[in-house]
Parts: C-alpha cells; sequence; structure tokens
C-alpha cells in the first residue's frame, strides 16, 4: 500500500467540512505515516467507494 501512487492523472479541489477529531487524527496519522494529507484523504475515499459502490450503482471486484 506504501508503494501505491495516489492522486495522479487530472485532480479536482474537493471542499468539505468533517469534524475536528477527524481532521486531527487525519494530521497524525500524515506525520507518522509521511504520507500527505491528500494522499490519506484519497486512499479513505477510495476505500469508501470500492466498500460502498452500489451506491453508484456498481459492483467493484478484486480479481
Amino acid at each position: 500500500m506504501k508503494t501505491q501512487e495516489h492522486n495522479k492523472g487530472d485532480l479536482k479541489d474537493l471542499s468539505v467540512k468533517v469534524e475536528k477529531e477527524i481532521v486531527e487524527a487525519f494530521e497524525r496519522m500524515s506525520e507518522n505515516t509521511g504520507q500527505s494529507m491528500d494522499d490519506l484523504v484519497v486512499i479513505a475515499l477510495k476505500r469508501f467507494r470500492v466498500s460502498h459502490s452500489d451506491f453508484e450503482g456498481r459492483k467493484y471486484t478484486f480479481e
């Protein structure tokens, strides 16, 4: 997972309001792992997307 590249290609800004504790937790994770906040958020969003693919009306499979 650490060697996987994220945020490559066309990028678009996303601005959201989240609970302070969540932001602080991601800041700590970023400091502890050396990964950027952007990458950590993208990883979390990608995992959510796969887990809830039914929200998009599709199902992702792992082959």
